[in-house]
C-alpha cells in the first residue's frame, strides 16, 4: 500500500481539513506524507490557513497514528479508494469537493472509474407520481440497454424505481448512500441494496456503521452529480434534494436534463423551474438518446492532476447564475451556524469547518442548501460569499 494512500486516510481524520486543503498540502509539500511532519510555521505558509486553524490541525494530527489508524480502519472498511489512488473514480476526482476517501461495496468496474463507461444520474422525489415512476423506469431501462451506468441515491420513489429498472434490464447501477456502505437506509431497501451490490456498486464517503443523518443526504448528492456525465431530474418539487443534485451538476460543468411534468403537479414545479433556467427537456426516449449522443468524449490520454485547479472537462452545463432561484425571506435555523459565518468577503470551506467546529460533511451539506436557496455563491477554490 502506498504511503500517500495511508496519509490520505490520516488527513481525512484531521479536524478542519477538507479536500481543498488536502490539495494545497500536496501542492505545497509534494506529498501528504511530507505534510504530516510539517510544523506550525510550515503550515502557516499555505495560502488560506490562519494561525488558529493551524493550531487546531496540529492538535488533531497529534492524536492520530497513521499506521495504527490504517490497521483499525481496515477491520470494518476493507474496500476504499483514496483520492490520490489511480483507481479513484475519475470524474468524481475532478470536482472541488471530492471526498478524500470513498468507500465501496459490490462489483468494481475500472472502465467505469476511468470514465470509459458513461454514468447517468436519475434523481427525483421520494413521493413520485405514477407518471414519474413510469418514466424513471423507462429511462433507466433505456440507459441500461444502451450501455450506460445508472447512478442514484437508494432513496424511496424515483431512486428506487431507477435502480430496480436498471437491474431488471441487466445493467449496472451505482447507489450513493448517506450511511456506511454496510448499512441500508431505508431498511425496506435491503433486498434492493443486496441486488445492487451483486450487479453494481454501493459507495459512500462515510465509514462503516455510520447511521443515517439528515445532513448526510444533501451532502451525498454532490457525489451523485460528480460521478455522472448527466443528471436527469424526474418529479422534483421546489425543495427537493434532486434540485441540489442538479445545481451541483451544473456547478461541476455537467449537463442537466429534465423530464417535463404537469404544472398541476407540485412535484413538477422544481423541474419546470430548471427548464426555464436552461436545463434540457427530455421529449421522449429517442430524443434522450439523441441528447446523450452529443456528450463529448473523454480524452483517454489525459491524466488528472489533483494538484491543479479543477477545470470541468465535459458537458456544457447551464450557467450557475441562471439556475439560482430567488432567495427566501427566512433562513432555516439548521442552516444558521454556517450562514452567519458567511459575509460579502469570500471565505474558504476549510475555514468554515474550522470556525464552526462542525464535520466537513455537515458544512458541505449546509452550503449546498444555502446555494440552492440562492443565499450564497461559490467562488473558485471552494470559497463562498453572500
Amino acid at each position: 500500500m502506498s504511503q500517500e494512500r495511508i496519509y490520505c486516510l490520516a488527513w481525512s481524520r484531521v479536524n478542519g481539513v477538507g479536500s481543498i486543503l488536502v490539495d494545497r498540502l500536496i501542492q505545497h509539500f509534494g506529498s501528504l506524507a511530507a505534510a504530516w511532519t510539517a510544523d506550525e510555521q510550515a503550515l502557516l505558509a499555505i495560502d488560506g490557513i490562519g494561525l488558529q486553524s493551524v493550531i487546531k490541525i496540529v492538535e488533531s494530527r497529534a492524536q492520530i497514528d497513521p499506521q495504527q489508524l490504517l490497521a483499525t480502519h481496515a477491520i470494518d472498511n476493507p474496500n476504499w479508494w483514496a483520492r490520490t489512488d489511480t483507481d479513484y473514480p475519475r470524474l468524481l476526482a475532478e470536482i472541488p469537493s471530492a471526498p478524500s476517501i470513498l468507500y465501496y461495496r459490490g462489483q468494481v468496474a475500472l472502465a467505469e472509474n476511468r470514465g470509459e463507461v458513461p454514468a447517468i444520474a436519475i434523481v427525483g422525489t421520494r413521493s413520485p407520481s405514477e407518471y414519474g415512476k413510469k418514466w424513471a423506469r423507462q429511462i433507466a431501462t433505456l440507459l441500461a440497454q444502451n450501455g450506460f451506468t445508472v447512478v442514484s441515491g437508494l432513496a424511496q420513489g424515483i431512486d428506487a424505481a431507477a435502480h430496480s429498472a436498471c437491474l431488471e434490464a441487466g445493467g449496472r447501477t451505482i447507489a450513493v448512500v448517506g450511511t456506511g456502505v454496510n448499512l441500508v437506509y431505508p431498511p425496506q431497501h435491503h433486498e434492493l441494496a443486496t441486488a445492487i451490490a451483486q450487479q453494481g456498486l454501493i459507495v459512500s464517503e462515510y465509514v462503516a456503521n455510520t447511521s443515517p443523518d439528515r445532513a448526510h443526504f444533501p451532502a451525498r448528492n454532490r457525489i451523485i452529480a460528480g460521478l455522472s456525465r448527466v443528471t436527469i431530474v424526474i418529479d422534483a418539487p421546489t425543495k427537493s434534494g434532486a434540485l441540489i443534485t442538479a445545481y451541483q451538476a451544473n456547478d461541476f460543468g455537467r449537463d442537466v436534463y429534465v423530464l417535463p411534468g404537469s404544472i398541476d403537479n407540485p412535484n413538477s414545479i422544481g423541474g419546470l423551474g430548471l427548464l426555464t433556467r436552461g436545463a434540457q427537456p427530455i421529449l421522449g426516449l429517442t430524443h434522450l438518446l439523441e441528447l446523450l449522443a452529443t456528450i463529448p468524449q473523454l480524452d483517454p490520454h489525459r491524466q488528472l492532476d489533483i494538484f491543479a485547479d479543477r477545470q470541468p472537462e465535459i458537458g456544457t452545463g447551464v450557467t450557475t447564475a441562471a439556475i439560482l432561484p430567488p432567495p427566501p425571506i427566512d433562513v432555516d435555523p439548521e442552516l444558521q451556524p454556517i450562514w452567519l459565518l458567511i459575509t460579502d468577503d469570500p471565505i474558504g470551506l476549510d475555514e468554515l469547518v474550522s470556525n464552526s467546529q462542525l464535520p466537513v460533511a455537515m458544512v458541505s451539506s449546509i452550503l449546498l442548501q444555502l446555494e440552492l436557496l440562492g443565499l450564497v455563491t461559490q467562488l473558485p477554490g471552494m470559497r463562498y460569499q453572500r
